[in-house]
């Protein structure tokens, strides 16, 4: 005999009369009225973090523990990396179609434009954008753990870190007459943003570098910890010239002395892209 529907015929003043109580329409319901009310205890899933958020959260993981000198292990190196090769411009808000990657003046060398997300006394990270030809001088990174990213365009990066002893060459001291140090180069390489996140640490990976931008481009950074003129950490650049051997010029190292320096960058303040 067939069930009656539930919602059938009332004109009869009959309603399911041929259902039995706990015929299987009432199990149904009750299974639906139970994993209804299960629903409504589990709290709603969280949402995915952004980019941004992801880039926070790792760095301030990161350098938590940070100081002048610090280097993360390994495994937080390999972590904050893989967040950064995984950043696209649109993640952070920019596209290369903004002024700060256009050179209007005909005068002056092309300005470098430093967009500031974020800064304590454990890191900081920022975006510098480069118009084309643009140069940031070869400068160092005192006490610090670097991760650079290129975002978009392509530059030629050169990088140095400092000889440690006289056995890395064949010269009988590392500071020349005139105050100058010896230098072995790190990287000399077209660095895009198809390339790996670049890290340098306190003492290698290339601590000094200097940029020039082949087309309009834009570095991502993560410093850990940043610059602090209170904290004796400031920036200082170099001017570069040959070191000759014995045999010749020795084009693994170079003389680098400090140097006054003008350069100077725009900073603009960015809107947070993250809950801190």
């Amino acid at each position: 005999m067939p069930v009656a529907q539930v919602g059938g015929d009332t004109r009869g003043g009959r309603v399911n009369a041929d259902l039995p109580d706990g015929s299987a329409s009432s199990r149904k319901t009750r299974r639906r009225q139970k994993k209804s009310s299960a629903a409504a205890a589990s709290p709603p899933p969280a949402p995915t973090p952004t980019p941004m958020q992801r880039l926070f959260d790792t760095s301030r993981e990161v350098f938590s523990d940070s100081f002048p000198g610090f280097v993360p292990p390994p495994d937080a190196v390999a972590r904050l990396a893989a967040i950064l090769n995984d950043l696209k411009p649109r993640d952070v808000g920019i596209d290369p179609n903004m002024p700060f990657f256009r050179h209007a003046e005909s005068k002056g060398p092309p300005p470098v434009t430093y967009l500031h997300f974020y800064d304590c006394d454990k890191f900081s990270f920022g975006i510098f954008c480069l118009p084309k030809s643009a140069v940031i001088p070869l400068h160092n990174h005192p006490g610090m753990t670097v991760f650079s990213k290129m975002l978009c365009g392509s530059m030629h990066l050169k990088s140095y870190d400092w000889a440690t002893s006289n056995s890395e060459s064949e010269t009988n001291t590392l500071t020349s007459s005139d105050g100058a140090r010896l230098a072995k180069i790190n990287t000399d390489a077209v660095v895009d943003a198809a390339s790996e996140t670049i890290v340098l640490y306190p003492e290698n990976g290339g601590n000094l570098h200097c940029f020039t931008a082949l087309t309009p481009c834009a570095v991502l950074d993560v410093m850990g910890p940043p610059y602090s003129h209170a904290d004796g950490r400031d920036c200082a650049y170099y001017d570069e010239s040959a070191y000759s051997s014995s045999d010749g010029v020795d084009v693994r190292y170079s003389w680098l002395k400090e140097i006054p320096s003008m350069f100077e960058m725009k900073g603009v303040q960015m809107a947070r892209r993250f809950v801190v």
